[in-house]
């Protein structure tokens, strides 16, 4: 496999006058180098979106819609190549890799059914009134480890079909196949429609800070999601926050124990626990709290761990080094607190960064596992003994992204989810996403909407025009 990427900066290959390392994150071991943009090579992809924009604003939307659809192919045509790229950068199993490359393709072809309306407020002898949205203009895009086409298509599709220009970013330890998908992408746009830079940590705060950028679209953290809102305040740049969460999972006591566990389970576990809207705290009624503890137990001593490139693997490493020994500080801060580990919570023998499956069982509520989003397979099993009880401790969290509700009374379930302070709340599912449904995080989970019109509408600027229908002087 060529290991050899170029960054794509108006329509062109730009390999970068500086490299740095990427590693593999089943063995620890750096396996290629990434360009590592410059100022001047932002500057000029900067350059790049703002000499495009005019242009793409301008190009009809039926003409974007078709480009969507390009894209859409593109991914679909090279996906074992992506896959497989993918897979070695970030560590997911393979089919997780497919699943984020054609998740791509399907965010781009579906975002083509949306369309940007015009509100008419006053149609009357004397004025018309008409609200249009406009395209916002340059958009910095930047994508976090966990999923980095997928993510990035959830900018890219809508900002594209808004008429926007875009810088696009991938984080510095997954930047290959977004480098690789950027080379896919470079002739079916015009020049500078879509630019594509990979760099180290030194690059997201110039990126976030440039004078040329109208809006950031940012996925990652809560933490560097603050740094990201300061970093844009100076010229007021619009921001989209898709940002940390601490999912509660609730489960009733009329569930189906057998039937559930294998769900819960991968609601919790995958991608290894590195989904920002995975079931992070599991509340369990008190009448079935021992038996879906065993079983979920059970069904873990099913899953294989290993390198996503080996055959039958499940599970695979933490993406990077930072974010596992953050996962392990937070295993090591329960053992000290003597909180009960079900299974797990010792080192894993395998290279690499990987952690075995944890559970814990009913830490107390002020507990770090409990309180801070842990984005690793770790997951405390809590339990409860009423409704009042339970909301009341889901929704005790600086968070709000995401929640579910697990029950055989389907309206019961949605009665109690309807009371949550979540952005997205599912009943008897999780980590569903439509492109054609709004995604956001209540409190400090985010700002803005992705995904559905919503999502669309963020890029773009609102322009309402008045149309004075009597002659002038009467």
């Amino acid at each position: 496999m060529n290991l050899d990427f170029t960054m794509t900066i108006d329509g062109r290959a730009e390999p970068g006058c500086e490299q740095f390392a990427v590693v593999n994150p089943a063995s620890g071991e750096a396996f290629a180098q990434a360009p590592d943009c410059t100022r001047e090579e932002l500057d000029a992809a900067v350059a790049a979106a703002r000499r495009a924009a005019p242009g793409w604003a301008a190009t009809p939307i039926e003409e974007r819609r078709a480009a969507l659809g390009a894209l859409a192919g593109a991914l679909a045509q090279n996906v074992d190549e992506l896959m497989r790229l993918l897979t070695m950068e970030q560590g997911k199993p393979h089919a997780d890799a497919q699943a984020d490359v054609l998740g791509g393709a399907h965010w781009l072809a579906e975002t083509t059914k949306l369309d940007i309306p015009e509100h008419v407020s006053e149609d009357s002898e004397e004025r018309l009134a008409v609200t249009r949205h406009l395209p916002v203009g340059v958009v910095a895009a930047i994508v976090p480890w966990n999923f980095p086409i997928l993510l990035a298509m959830f900018k890219v599709a809508p900002a594209l079909l808004a008429g926007c220009t875009i810088v696009l970013k991938p984080a510095p330890t997954t930047p290959l196949t977004t480098l690789r998908v950027g080379e896919l992408f470079r002739d079916l746009l015009p020049p500078g429609v879509l630019n594509v830079v990979s760099g180290s940590d030194r690059l997201g705060p110039w990126l976030t800070g440039h004078d040329g950028i109208d809006k950031v679209s940012f996925t990652g953290s809560t933490e560097t999601g603050r740094k990201v809102m300061a970093s844009a305040a100076p010229t007021l740049k619009r921001v989209t926050l898709e940002l940390g969460g601490n999912d509660a999972a609730i489960v009733l006591p009329d569930v189906d124990v057998e039937a559930v566990a294998e769900q819960l389970f991968w609601a919790a576990f995958r991608n290894a626990g590195q989904i920002c809207i995975a079931s992070k705290r599991m509340y369990v009624h008190e009448d079935v709290y021992e038996p879906l503890k065993a079983a979920l137990v059970e069904y873990a001593k099913t899953v294989k761990m290993g390198d996503g490139a080996e055959q039958g693997t499940q599970v695979g490493p933490v993406q990077n080094e930072a974010q596992y020994q953050r996962v392990l500080a937070l295993i090591e801060d329960a053992r000290a607190n003597g909180y009960p580990f079900v299974m797990g919570g010792e080192p894993s023998d395998l290279p690499g960064y990987f952690v075995p499956i944890t559970i814990l069982d009913n830490p107390p509520e002020d507990a770090r596992i409990v309180q801070e989003e842990q984005f690793g397979p770790v997951l405390p099993l809590l339990r409860f003994a009423s409704e009042e009880d339970v909301v009341a401790r889901a929704n005790a969290s600086d968070y709000g992204l995401g929640a579910s509700v697990w029950s055989a009374d389907v309206e019961r379930a949605e009665a109690l989810g309807r009371r949550l302070q979540a952005g997205t709340v599912w009943i008897n599912e999780t980590q569903h996403l439509s492109p054609l449904a709004s995604f956001g995080g209540h409190k400090q989970s985010g700002l803005g909407s992705e995904g559905g019109q919503d999502g669309l509408l963020e890029f773009t600027v609102p322009q309402t025009m008045f149309v004075r229908r009597r002659p002038l002087g009467v």
